[in-house]
């Protein structure tokens, strides 16, 4: 496919889901006609979605478009859909999941699922590419924010303010705690403020002090004030998980690259031999290891704890992962690491910022080019990349899920983000062949 032809392709896609916004917001669904919209739920016309892939994510898919195309569509879209997130930003700085335009915003800040973090994130981004005075105070408002929530141990609780419960905690779990430190980063790589390096830094503290000791050097999904692992929802009991370890080896590796204190790398291979130590006779890896036997743990709701995953619910057993292959994120992580130990930081940091070399570049080029030559053949003459006979599940509000599924085409935002994203990754690397 041509440069030409991939420029088209975006350009119709983002018109066409331009078409579909809310105010400048998304939700993660619509059927073709228009007469149902999903997020983690049905949703009204009064409601976007905030959680990825919701509104800030399909606003960092059109800045990316407008960055690689300079298309004014695209940067007319994104700055919307920050309006829609300014619109929804409450009291105190920050998200919830959806954003209701009928109603106030709330006064609880959510750390879950990357839902505040994105928001951040995206606004952010967008402040580097326009002036508007209205985006620059949002940000400020969502960085004070990140600051007055950190607790005093150094990491940020599920929600703020305090709720009496377990989402006061310290929180590993969905990668919250560690979404913060990328947001507080991604802060201190476009402003250079030695507040926010202060922020890091007692992130990096509390990575350091909450990893559990040897025998099991690994991490807890979260903590309660006395840095203990504790329970969560009635099915997320206290213990040392691997996805959160891994996940924590990949924040203190990137605290080690952006401020380089070596202590950070301390922790890491005691980590990653137990990681290698626990894994199960299947080949994947318990999403709990019980404190102190290594035991893989699972609970069905009630706290009611059971032998195999076999024994669980059915809504338990399809709809949490209480068994993940780690596999490919742990081979990862170790040549990251090795590459670091074996460069040096200065070195590592030029070997990422180097350009590619012709071959490389190339090689991307052919990945790249089938899965492209698909997008543009699987966009309709309107635009939209329509996933047929979806299958999903089917919920009924109030209620649990029943393992029941619905089939249905539907327009996904994250298919949108995905095809956006990687059109644009191709055009770039035509235009670096260019170059």
């Amino acid at each position: 496919m041509s440069r030409a032809q991939t420029e088209a392709a975006i350009e119709r896609g983002i018109n066409y889901f331009y078409s579909l916004s809310n105010r400048g917001g998304y939700v993660y669904f619509v059927t073709p006609d228009l007469s149902r919209r999903w997020g983690e739920r049905v949703l009204d016309e009064n409601t976007i979605e905030v959680q990825p892939p919701g509104t800030p994510a399909v606003g960092m898919a059109l800045l990316n478009a407008y960055k690689t195309t300079g298309s004014s569509i695209a940067l007319n879209a994104a700055r919307d859909a920050a309006q829609a997130l300014i619109a929804g930003q409450n009291a105190l700085g920050g998200w919830q999941h959806t954003i209701r335009f009928d109603r106030p915003t709330g006064e609880i800040v959510s750390f879950d699922d990357n839902q505040t973090q994105s928001a951040i994130s995206f606004l952010m981004a967008l402040d580097q590419e326009v002036d508007d005075p209205e985006l620059t105070a949002a940000v400020e408002k969502a960085l004070t924010l990140m600051k007055e929530a950190q607790l005093e141990n150094g990491g940020w609780p599920h929600r703020y303010r305090s709720q009496g419960n377990y989402h006061d905690y310290a929180t590993f779990n969905d990668e919250g705690i560690n979404d913060c430190i990328r947001v507080m980063l991604e802060a201190l790589q476009y402003y250079g403020r030695q507040e926010d390096e202060e922020v890091l830094l007692r992130a990096g503290r509390f990575l350091m002090i909450s990893q559990l000791p040897p025998p099991q050097p690994g991490w807890a999904q979260q903590y309660n004030e006395f840095l203990q692992p504790a329970w969560a929802r009635s099915f997320e009991p206290p213990s040392v998980c691997p996805s959160v370890t891994l996940n924590n080896i990949n924040s203190l590796l990137d605290l080690y690259i952006h401020i380089g204190r070596s202590e950070y790398l301390e922790p890491i291979p005691d980590s990653l031999q137990w990681i290698e130590d626990i894994r199960l006779p299947n080949g994947k890896w318990a999403r709990f290891v019980e404190l102190h036997t290594g035991k893989p743990l699972y609970y069905d709701r009630g706290r009611i704890r059971v032998n195999s995953i076999e024994e669980l619910s059915e809504e338990r057993r399809l709809g949490y992962g209480y068994q993940v292959d780690l596999r490919r994120k742990l081979d990862s992580i170790k040549q990251q690491y090795q590459q670091i130990i074996e460069l040096g930081r200065d070195a590592y940091i030029a070997l990422s910022d180097t350009s590619r070399s012709v071959n490389a570049l190339e090689n991307r080029i052919s990945q790249l080019s089938a899965k492209v030559s698909a997008i543009i053949a699987s966009q309709d003459s309107k635009g939209a990349w329509i996933t047929k006979n979806d299958r999903f599940k089917k919920r009924t509000p109030g209620q649990l899920w029943q393992g029941e599924y619905e089939v249905l085409d539907r327009i996904s935002s994250y298919v949108f983000i995905d095809n956006v994203d990687t059109l644009c990754e191709y055009a770039r690397l035509l235009d670096s062949r260019i170059e």
